[in-house]
């Protein structure tokens, strides 16, 4: 994504476009997966590691990045490319690999629907399938 289509989709968000969001933002794009802390850390080298965790805390409240309980221990981040500010539509399954620890996103496999007993009211889900990912499956053979 090029840098003012980056600053557009945080305008969008409600999020001041600062040289360090832009960066942040631009290294979650440039991944094109769901990130660690750590993994953003490494990636973004120059940048303190509170201003990733203040900025992140903002994306969040703001929907510009949804939250991923992987496999792991590390909660991931990844962009959010919704257009709507109540309904997600970029919602989709993810991978955790258990051998190198990083998370998919599966964009192209449709979601199961989960039909909630009476009483019962969804406010988010998460789908996560944990396994080898290609890389990792040919280094085991």
């Amino acid at each position: 994504m090029a840098e003012h289509d980056i600053i557009d989709m945080m305008m969008h968000h409600g999020v001041k476009p600062t040289a360090n969001r832009i960066m942040i933002c631009g290294a979650l794009d440039k991944a094109g997966r769901p990130l660690s802390m750590g993994e953003l850390e490494t990636a973004l080298g120059s940048v303190d590691k509170s201003v990733i965790s203040r900025t992140m805390a903002l994306f969040r409240e703001r929907h510009l990045v949804h939250t991923i309980h992987g496999g792991g221990d590390e909660m991931c981040y990844e962009l959010c490319h919704s257009h709507a500010d109540g309904e997600d539509e970029d919602t989709h399954i993810h991978f955790w690999c258990r051998n190198c620890g990083k998370t998919f996103c599966l964009e192209n496999i449709p979601i199961p629907v989960v039909s909630l007993p009476a009483g019962y009211e969804e406010e988010s889900s998460n789908y996560m399938v944990t396994g080898l990912c290609p890389d990792c499956r040919k280094k085991c053979n």
